[in-house]
């Protein structure tokens, strides 16, 4: 299965914008679609963001939409999610998955550890 690294997380002022790096080795990254959640303390993983296998198509929680934008790089076997005008609600860790056409979390068989995005108000 592909292994997966996220990378980006950091801490920044409200409005302000950060861009997040998701690393896939193992299996060729190209036959997979990928998604970014999140999990807020005390709540549950929360979809984002998900990309058809070569790119094509895309799908927003509503939450984000306008804001954050997934993308893939499949010669470089990694994943992207660029966030703009972010807010408070925004904090959370972020995990990259991949392998479904879900947007629920248990729907997906790899997961990153996690990168921790911290947006102050």
């Amino acid at each position: 299965q592909v292994q997966l690294a996220e990378s980006g997380g950091g801490l920044v002022q409200a409005g302000g914008s950060l861009s997040l790096s998701c690393a896939a080795s193992g299996r060729s990254f190209d036959l997979y679609t990928m998604a970014w959640f999140r999990q807020a303390p005390g709540k549950e993983r929360e979809f984002v963001a998900w990309i058809s296998w070569n790119g094509g198509r895309t799908k927003y929680a509503d939450s984000v939409k306008g804001r954050f934008t997934i993308s893939r790089d499949n010669a470089k076997n990694t994943g992207y999610l660029q966030m703009k005008s972010l807010k408070p609600e925004d904090t959370a860790v972020y995990y990259c998955a991949s392998g479904a056409l879900t947007t629920a979390a248990d729907g997906y068989t790899s997961w990153g550890q996690g990168t921790q995005v911290t947006v102050s108000s």
